[in-house]
């Protein structure tokens, strides 16, 4: 059914209009007439549960004949088709009409990635548009976007998901991020070309960290494959720390893995928060990648009463008090020490912080922004319906224990 626009006006029609001289004759133009009457009349209510009510192939109908009526006529469709939560049928109008600023956004709402990506593109959203390729699937077009934008951060990590990690990993120095660096260069396959050169330089970092121990542990199992000129590279460097630290030769196996310190990097205390649990290894090192690392001197304010929720907080060494306020006359509700997090919730709840937490020692720690786990939720799918679901488990936990 096709509603006639007659000299090229943008004249109402009314219900009287739609009678059969101006209706294309088809399958379920009877149904269709319906939906048009009310939305002619502008019972907006009245429409949308009338298009609600309808089949798929006479929703479709609706839609070939919206695009020959008047334009002030399909913009009420398109309200319509809002309200029925027909998103990506309210996003083919507006595309339709050019209109592909105020397509894409619905797309996005409608679950079509790529479409949404290629109505950001039209309208020079480059940014939007390079995301949304990204949560597409679409990868190869969203580096080369974020490429030409400069946004090297995303860039970095798209090319972790892409499984180029001395690439991710060359872009995160550049950026200064050590901690997302090594993540990467630990994912350079032992058999890979690079790997001695990854070696090399997860060693400078460990080294630069303290943690030479660790270090020499890692030069160890990266000499017994290399070959050639990455070998002697390998027993380079293993010579210089062993100087360093003042040994003759290296322990073998699991010898300097013993003399080797604890490693703390975080990455199992996170994996053991309960709204990560069931998250795939892929997914969890990506996450996990997303971590920053934060140093606070004793007396720090790690989370401020009533302020905006910083994210996730997850402590790696040191201790941390919480108390109901900041003041002298606060009361301590808790110390929390080594595995524990904080500010989990705001990383979904965007709210004020509901106690105060303060550094007791100094703390070394993880943090997750709230900016940083958005990014992760919608470039993970499948992760992130995971994350929600038992998240809403844990507050709906929280509300029977405080019921109870």
């Amino acid at each position: 059914m096709s509603a006639r626009v007659s000299g090229g006006n943008d004249k109402a029609v009314t219900p009287d209009d739609l009678n059969a001289s101006d209706v294309a004759v088809g399958p379920g133009s009877s149904v269709t007439r319906g939906v048009w009457a009310r939305v002619m009349k502008g019972a907006v209510v009245e429409a949308v549960r009338a298009y609600e009510a309808m089949g798929a192939g006479q929703r479709e109908r609706v839609l070939e004949e919206a695009l020959v009526v008047p334009a002030a006529t399909r913009a009420q469709l398109v309200e319509v088709l809002r309200q029925a939560r027909d998103f990506a049928g309210a996003a083919r109008l507006l595309e339709s009409e050019g209109d592909d600023g105020g397509a894409a956004p619905l797309y996005e709402q409608a679950g079509a990635p790529l479409l949404a990506a290629e109505a950001w593109l039209r309208v020079g959203e480059q940014a939007r548009a390079a995301a949304a390729f990204e949560r597409a699937g679409s990868l190869e077009q969203a580096l080369a976007l974020y490429q030409a934008l400069g946004a090297r951060e995303s860039l970095a990590h798209l090319l972790g998901r892409m499984h180029r990690p001395m690439e991710a990993a060359q872009v995160f120095r550049v950026l200064g991020n050590a901690h997302a660096e090594l993540e990467m260069l630990r994912a350079v396959p032992s058999d890979d070309a690079q790997r001695p050169e990854a070696v090399l330089r997860m060693c400078e970092l460990l080294d630069a960290e303290g943690a030479t121990w660790r270090a020499l542990v890692l030069l160890a199992d990266g000499i017994k494959h290399a070959t050639g000129s990455g070998l002697l590279l390998l027993q380079a460097e293993q010579a210089r720390l062993l100087q360093q630290l003042g040994l003759a030769s290296a322990p073998e196996g699991a010898a300097a893995a013993e003399k080797a310190p604890p490693v703390v990097d975080g990455y199992g205390y996170l994996k053991a928060i309960p709204i990560f649990d069931g998250l795939s290894l892929e997914d969890m090192r990506d996450l996990y990648r997303l971590a920053r690392p934060m140093l606070l001197p004793a007396g720090t304010t790690v989370l401020e009463k009533g302020a905006k929720g910083m994210g996730l907080v997850v402590l790696l060494e040191g201790m941390v008090s919480v108390s109901t306020g900041p003041g002298r006359d606060a009361r301590q509700l808790n110390m929390l020490g080594p595995g524990a997090f904080l500010g989990e919730i705001s990383l979904i709840l965007d709210g004020p912080v509901s106690a105060h937490v303060r550094a007791h020692t100094v703390v070394r720690a993880l943090r997750v922004t709230r900016m940083d786990f958005q990014y992760f939720l919608e470039t993970h799918e499948a992760a992130a319906l995971r994350i929600y679901r038992l998240f809403t488990q844990s507050l709906a936990e929280r509300v029977r224990d405080l019921s109870s």
